[in-house]
């Protein structure tokens, strides 16, 4: 075979790979390697950042891994310094909190917190104040100088414990009722041990942690109402809002809707400004809207309290301008969304004559 067929021959075989190759190395591209931080494997926020990772993460791009933690103040800190981590859960007055401390002249709080960049809103979390069932404990307001479960230290939930107690009772909590514990050990101090009065916990209902529990809970526990007369929780209604933990969030044990408070959820991330990372978080952005009913449709059922909306924020605030400008050009080309409203408590009175003419009785 002359020499020039062969060159010719090895040529093309070794130019076939390289024609094969190059049509993938345009749509092989490598995924964003993230991470959100959330709180324990219990809590509703864990099952938020899944529900993250797999109908809008995925489809943008990004491998979203979801770490548990200590809850929001925790995160707070580990969005701000740990590597890979992009995306964070904290409830609203752990960031006003932070807000505040650094106005009030705390270095480390302004150096954490000015970074950090809102998202977006997401729904309300529940805050549970468990008693014993046998407790003569009945409201919120009657847990001054008890020994409570706060949370463990780092988390939302004792920054919230705290704020509540300062808030209802214009004084700190005395140190000795303070117990730093998780959700799990709280409950067992209490019910166990009875080392404690009370177990403070925060989560978005249904909770797994209570969804759970079987029918013989209410022997062994039970939720301290709000009181809205009480004039220690017309105080805490000044930074919290009414909630009601409805029963068909725990069928299985929980036999009447009990009233209590409730603090906001958030999804914040930093103010980055790599080419790179901002192109990653606004195809994040993008899917989270394109991707939000499926969110609402097969997400956890708190999704269904979330609106696709960036409200005005508050002084110290800011939305991650980059995802911002996406999320509203997407929302403005959305039709508009029904409010998410939860079905109405079983009716155990007779209609009122007022309420059958003003057309709110439901039978």
């Amino acid at each position: 075979m002359p020499l020039r067929a062969i060159l010719t021959g090895l040529i093309l075989i070794a130019l076939l790979p390289l024609a094969d190759a190059q049509p993938k190395a345009q749509y092989a591209q490598p995924k964003a390697q993230y991470k959100i931080v959330t709180a324990s494997k219990a809590g509703t926020y864990i099952q938020i950042g899944r529900d993250l990772a797999k109908y809008v993460a995925e489809p943008a791009g990004v491998e979203l891994e979801v770490l548990e933690s200590k809850g929001s103040a925790e995160n707070i800190s580990r969005m701000r310094f740990e590597p890979g981590v992009k995306l964070a859960l904290v409830q609203s007055d752990v960031y006003q909190a932070f807000l505040d401390e650094a106005k009030a002249g705390n270095p480390d709080a302004g150096n954490i917190i000015r970074p950090l960049r809102l998202i977006m809103p997401l729904y309300d979390e529940e805050i549970y104040f468990v008693a014993r069932a046998d407790s003569p404990l009945e409201s919120i307001h009657e847990i001054r100088n008890k020994k409570i479960g706060v949370g463990p230290i780092g988390s939302g939930t004792a920054l919230t414990s705290r704020t509540l107690y300062q808030l209802m009772f214009d004084e700190p909590i005395p140190a000795a009722s303070a117990q730093y514990l998780t959700n799990e050990e709280a409950l067992a101090q209490l019910t166990v041990e009875k080392s404690i009065d009370v177990a403070i916990i925060v989560a978005g209902q249904p909770a797994k942690l209570f969804s759970d529990m079987k029918p013989e809970a209410r022997k062994y526990i039970k939720i301290l109402k709000l009181d809205e007369k009480a004039m220690e929780s017309a105080r805490a209604m000044k930074t919290y809002f009414p909630a009601t933990i409805r029963t068909s969030s725990y069928p299985s044990w929980l036999t009447e809707d009990v009233p209590t408070l409730t603090v906001k959820a958030y999804l914040v991330t930093y103010d980055y400004g790599l080419q790179s990372t901002v192109g990653h978080l606004v195809r994040f952005a993008d899917s989270l809207c394109t991707n939000f009913d499926k969110l609402q449709a097969n997400g956890h059922p708190k999704w269904k309290q979330v609106r696709l909306e960036l409200p005005p924020l508050r002084q110290g605030w800011r939305y991650y301008a980059p995802m911002e400008k996406r999320l509203r050009s997407c929302i403005a080309s959305q039709p508009a969304a029904p409010a998410y409203t939860s079905s109405p408590p079983p009716r155990t009175r007779p209609c009122t004559e007022q309420e059958m003419v003003l057309g709110i009785c439901k039978r």
